[in-house]
């Protein structure tokens, strides 16, 4: 049963997650309630949702279908084992997801998160290696200002400095490709720079410094969300699957953002028409409403570990809640609203006048550069000296006060709204946008 109150009494049991907790609990910002575009406020507001919720409720806000879902599913199996017991949802969500995953895509194997979709396929690839006999590829390749999850192996193949910092060494054996940024050349850029493919070429000197044997996997977001909406330039991650294919090395896509309809298309793969050996997934797969990711994989990448005795456990790896079956519901009515509504092919058909929209903002004050691609989009903002992060967190404080949610990371001010937004709702969510730029310190 929901509260009926619309502030909690006390806020300081909850120790809450990248949040200045301090300056929140001083003066907090509540949601207590959301419907399609607009979550509803303590104190009675619309605000617009221009991040979908954390990247996540691609389809909107409480929609009918998923939550009726959800209802049914909660009372009919609350919850199955995943250890040696299946239940028939969990199947039937798999078998969607491969439908409109790229050809070649064949198996799902269900976490609960981004972060841990990370480290499952993480681990995939090291225990892919050993079992066809090559336990030395433990080398795990990652790229500075890359973001994937919170969790040990993620952050270690992270690059993002301020996650990495205060917990100690991390994993050995990780080494990281250069970031994909460059401002001289690529500012201003509309969809993918024609500048930095060559770094992908970065990738033969970190082969040949540690050996092509040593080395499992390369995992890159095909879109660099968290750090800041990095574009790949054209032709980078072709390179990237050429060198790989070419070294044996796995090349695992990082899809937690870009997955189910970001882009316009159901992956971030067959966007730019590279396909990897793992993806990883979590957010859009439910809509956000349930936890629940998930790791696509190859045939060959399962077919290998699909030796010995067929009554032997393949792989010693799972969670309690892999493959929940009200998180599988939800995923199956979150996969359904997609297609009813045509979600992907909408985000597609709009994502110009979003781009056209974004790129207005240029020659506004502090405004330094611009990114944008699908219905992702960036605005760059110059830090305040000797403040970093200071002005584009001013900025979240204004859009909200003025009924329009955004996300900054650094001083960058980052956005993804849900796929079923409107062009009156997007002329809202940048014109209010302009507003706050405008009177910006």
């Amino acid at each position: 049963m929901a509260l009926d109150r619309k502030a909690p009494n006390d806020l300081n049991a909850f120790w809450m997650p990248f949040t200045a907790n301090r300056q929140f609990k001083k003066n907090p910002r509540m949601f207590v309630g959301a419907k399609d575009m607009h979550y509803t406020t303590s104190d009675g507001r619309q605000v617009l949702d221009g991040t979908a919720g954390l990247w996540c409720c691609n389809a909107g806000h409480c929609r009918p279908k998923i939550t009726e879902a959800i209802q049914r599913q909660a009372a009919e199996l609350d919850y199955a084992p995943a250890f040696q017991m299946g239940h028939p949802v969990a199947f039937e969500l798999a078998n969607r997801i491969i439908e409109i995953a790229p050809n070649g895509i064949e198996h799902v194997f269900y976490t609960n998160s981004g972060s841990e979709s990370v480290e499952t396929a993480l681990k995939l690839a090291i225990a892919y290696h050993r079992a066809r006999g090559e336990g030395t590829r433990t080398r795990l390749i990652g790229r500075e200002r890359g973001y994937h999850g919170v969790n040990f192996g993620g952050i270690s193949v992270g690059g993002i400095v301020n996650n990495r910092r205060m917990f100690g060494s991390l994993l050995g054996g990780v080494d990281h490709l250069p970031h994909t940024h460059l401002p001289g050349q690529n500012a201003w850029t509309r969809g993918m720079p024609e500048h930095g493919a060559n770094l992908a070429d970065e990738l033969e000197r970190i082969v040949a410094l540690h050996g092509a044997e040593t080395i499992a996997a390369v995992i890159v977001e095909p879109v660099a969300g968290s750090t800041g909406v990095l574009i790949p330039p054209k032709g980078y991650l072709q390179r990237l699957r050429e060198i790989t294919r070419k070294h044996g090395i796995l090349l695992i896509f990082d899809e937690v953002i870009t997955g189910f309809g970001r882009l316009g298309a159901p992956f971030a793969a067959q966007y730019f028409d590279v396909l990897p050996d793992m993806m990883t997934t979590a957010k859009g797969l439910t809509n956000g409403v349930i936890p629940m990711g998930a790791v696509l994989t190859t045939g060959a990448v399962h077919d290998a570990f699909m030796q010995g005795p067929e009554h032997v456990i393949e792989l010693f790896h799972g969670y309690t809640y892999s493959g929940n079956p009200i998180a599988s519901a939800a995923g199956i009515a979150t996969l359904e609203t997609y297609k009813e509504e045509g979600l992907f092919e909408r985000a597609a058909e709009i994502a110009p006048y979003w781009e056209d929209a974004l790129h207005s903002l240029k020659g506004l004050p502090h405004v330094i550069d611009i990114r944008n691609l699908g219905l992702i989009g960036a605005v760059e903002l110059d830090p305040i000296a000797g403040e970093p992060t200071k002005r584009a967190f001013n900025a979240f404080l204004s859009a909200y006060d003025r009924n329009i949610l955004i996300r900054t990371t650094g001083d960058i001010i980052a956005m993804s709204p849900p796929l079923m937004i409107s062009k009156a709702q997007i002329d809202t969510l940048i014109g209010t946008l302009a507003d706050v730029l405008k009177k910006l310190d």
